[in-house]
């Protein structure tokens, strides 16, 4: 297994009003992130938050190229980010212990914290279609290039882990600075990673490894 030191690229917040950053997304353009009872849009240029939509918003979140979706306790909900409005809900598959969420295959993938898994889940159902094993908790997930990437945070370690996901195999390891917590994690789609910061109130850049040995 690879192992390295995580390189904190840029340090967004604390926000105001702001006491939690749970779940994060990136639309292409901005940095989506939910405190709550909100989520939040962040422009990650200008490092100000631009809007936000008033909705449940616990833990992880996602976006799919068209509408974002949060978890929301037991739920997960498909929210129009134009409007706010939620237009569907599906059961979350851990039953309100889930954490991360993202988007790959047309699919969700969602973080199951402490039972320290991964499920694949039909968007349209809920329907949990397979399951990744983990050996650690489960906080943030993300895909990015056909790589399984999640974040795991417990007392004061926190990590950016990638898995084999037919496996569950630890490939490769980002080591967070002690203290630094990782609550929720997406990939930009090129160089780097945006983590939530738990009860920090912040969103940090991570640089996402090259490839170039692969």
């Amino acid at each position: 297994m690879k192992r390295s030191k995580a390189e904190i690229l840029q340090e967004y917040g604390p926000f105001p009003n702001t006491g939690q950053v749970a779940g994060v997304t990136f639309d292409g353009r901005h940095v989506w992130f939910a405190s709550g009872d909100r989520l939040n849009a962040l422009d990650p240029e200008s490092g100000k938050t631009v809007r936000s939509i008033d909705v449940a918003a616990h833990a992880g979140t996602a976006f799919d190229g068209q509408h974002l979706f949060q978890i929301a306790e037991d739920r997960i909900q498909k929210i129009d980010p134009a409007t706010g409005r939620v237009l569907a809900t599906i059961p979350a598959p851990a039953e309100g212990g889930d954490s991360g969420l993202a988007w790959a295959e047309g699919t969700l993938w969602v973080g199951h914290y402490r039972g320290r898994k991964i499920h694949q889940v039909d968007p349209d159902t809920g329907k949990i279609l397979r399951t990744i094993e983990s050996n650690r908790v489960v906080t943030g997930v993300t895909w990015v290039d056909g790589e399984l990437w999640h974040a795991t945070w417990e007392g004061d370690e926190s990590d950016l882990r990638r898995l084999d996901p037919e496996t569950g195999e630890v490939l490769e390891t980002l080591e967070m600075p002690p203290g630094v917590g990782v609550s929720g994690l997406e990939s930009d789609g090129r160089d780097r990673f945006y983590c939530g910061g738990g009860s920090s109130g912040k969103v940090r850049a991570v640089r996402r490894p090259s490839r170039v040995s692969a």
